[in-house]
Order: structure tokens, then sequence, then C-alpha cells
């Protein structure tokens, strides 16, 4: 190795010296708020809507592959994690592969919507964006993929519903087995705290309350990301990426109040879904009669839906092809960031077009 020259030595210098200058700029404008990234950035246009539920379509001129795509997103976050950032972007991806992409998004609700039920998202919702997706792609079949939450409704919405030509289920982080989930979920399980307790002057569990739920789960989490910020913080490509990720981690949504108290006794305290059985809507819902391909993607690291919550899914399930992806990668990053760009899509894609050839 060649020893350091005093001209190696300046460069150094001056080097640092200008990402000081960019770290006090950038620092600036995000204590201001004067940096404010653009997400969720792809064009798209709304086909249905139902109560404060949206169907969106994706623009492209690219639609080369059938069936279309129908994300089902998860009711406690925002959809935009998706499409993070022109060129950082799920939808990008998808859409580039030659893919009709639809998004069924449940948007933000208010007291209006504290009665919401899983029946209303299972029996309602569910199906009409379905069958409204169909139609505007002229299908006569079309694929799903579920995230997290969504990935339930999904599951649900697959086995209640044979009438819906389902080609292939996609589920990702998508929780079956609640005995593998950790931090304050686990105050409600044991009856320590309980819904009715949180939930506010709309009826509904409010957006913090489900932020520090997800916060409980990595309480340290804060002191480590403001230290990875500062030693980056020169980085206009690393302080935009971050402010987006950081913004939408604390952008959820309400829970509708009658949804959570489900979710609460048959999800989390029943842990129902381990049976392969719900009850809804005065029926029983088997897992067994999803019998379509079934692909279970999984975050190796994943904090709030570890893999061990979500493998279970492949036993109950009637389909005779299940397939198990899992990534190297965190909750977050399954959907976003390197890992998502480089592992999740392009294997999500592979999958879909193996099995729709």
């Amino acid at each position: 190795m060649a020893p350091s020259t005093p001209n190696d030595s300046l460069d150094a210098i001056r080097r640092e010296a200008q990402r000081s200058l960019f770290r006090a700029r950038n620092g600036i404008q995000l204590i201001t708020g004067t940096r404010k990234p653009v997400v969720g950035a792809s064009p798209n246009d709304v086909v249905w809507r139902r109560g404060k539920a949206q169907l969106l379509r994706y623009r492209s001129n690219k639609r080369t592959r059938r069936p279309p795509l129908v994300i089902v997103w998860s009711v406690v976050s925002r959809a935009y994690i998706l499409d993070l950032r022109p060129g950082h972007s799920f939808i990008e991806q998808l859409l580039d592969a030659g893919i009709d992409v639809f998004m069924l998004d449940w948007g933000i609700p208010d007291a209006v919507d504290s009665g919401n039920t899983l029946e209303l998202y299972v029996d309602n919702y569910l199906p009409r964006a379905l069958e409204r997706a169909l139609e505007v792609a002229d299908a006569d079949e079309i694929d799903i993929l579920g995230y997290c939450a969504g990935g339930i409704l999904s599951c649900l919405g697959v086995a209640a519903h044979p009438e819906v030509p389902v080609k292939n289920l996609a589920v990702m982080a998508t929780p079956i087995d609640m005995s593998h989930i950790e931090g304050l979920i686990r105050a409600v399980e044991r009856g320590a705290l309980e819904v009715d307790d949180l939930i506010d002057e709309t009826g509904n569990l409010p957006a913090g309350a489900v932020y520090r739920g997800f916060a409980s789960l990595r309480p340290t989490t804060d002191v480590f990301k403001y230290a990875n910020l500062w030693e980056r913080l020169w980085s206009d490509e690393f302080v935009d990426g971050y402010q987006a990720m950081a913004g939408w981690i604390r952008d959820q949504t309400p829970l509708p109040g009658a949804l959570a108290r489900q979710m609460v006794d048959l999800l989390l305290r029943q842990n129902i879904l381990t049976t392969g059985e719900m009850p809804l809507g005065g029926r029983s819902v088997r897992l067994a009669d999803i019998t379509c391909p079934v692909l279970n993607v999984m975050a190796e690291h994943d904090h709030m839906v570890p893999p061990a919550a979500s493998e279970l899914l492949g036993d109950l399930v009637g389909s005779s092809d299940v397939t198990e992806l899992r990534i190297p990668a965190g909750h977050i990053g399954l959907a976003a960031g390197r890992d998502a760009k480089r592992n999740t899509v392009p294997r999500i894609i592979k999958w879909l077009n193996t099995r729709s050839s």
C-alpha cells in the first residue's frame, strides 16, 4: 500500500470541509421543513370508489402482460411506500415489466367509518374492487398482491369469494400466527390494555396510537437512525431517501374502531387464523378454499412480522402450488429501498410470469 502524500491529506480535508457545508445546508432544510421529497408520483386514475376506499389504476404504455395485478394495501399505513420516490419505486418496476397495476387503497377513515368491520372489507369492498379491475382491464382473470394486513384481507377475500377469478395470490409480510408478534400488541393480548382505552372521539384508533404500537417494537431505533443520518447528512440522495422513509413511518392512518375490536378479539387474542378458519358474516371462511397458486413473501429480518408469524400460511391453504420467498431485508426494506429493488420486486415478477405464461 502506497504511503499517503501531502496532497492526499489536503484532498481529504477539502472533502470533509465540503461535506460539513452540505451537512449544515441539509440539516437546516430538514429542521425548517423546506426539503420535502416528492412521494407517490406515479400517475394514476381513480377507477372505483366506495366510502374512503379507492381503486387506482397506474398509467402505462408498457402493458404487455396478463392478467392485471391488484395490490391490496394494509389498513394501517399509507400506500405510497410502494411508490416512494421516482427511480426508487416498487410500482415503477412493476409497470416497467409490462404489468397492468391497480392499487386498492383504503383511504383515511374518520368518524363515518368507525363502524367498518372485516365483513365490509372482505365481502363488500374487496370483491367489488376486483370486479371493477377486471372490467377496466378487459380481463378474464386477475392476480392479487396483499401487503401486511392487506395480505390477511386478500386471503380471506379469495377464500370467501370463489366467484372472483383469481389466477395467482401473492402476499408480503402477512401475519398469520400472532403469537410471534411482539411489542405493545402483547399488552393488548393479555388484556392489560383494552382497545377502548385507545379509541378517540371519532370512534377510531388514532394514527398516533398505531405509530406508537409500531415504535414499541424497536424502542431504540431513533438513536441509531439519527446517528446514521448525521454520518450521511452531506448526501442529498441519502437525505431525500431518509426524509421520504421517515415521513412515511410517521404517516400512519387511523383504524376504524369496530375493525380494531374484531382484529384484537379474533386475530390477536384467539389467534384464530392459525386454525385455518375465520367466522365472517355468519359463516366460516376456510383458508383451505384457496386453491390458486400462492406466493408467501417474508423478510428475514422483519421485527414487525417475523417469518415465524407468516410461514404457517402454506400449511393452511388448499393450493398444491405454494412458494415461500424469503428476502434478506426488514419489514420496510421488503417494500422499499435497495432490497426491494434488487430482490423483492424482480422475484415477484418472475413468479407471476412463470404462472401466467
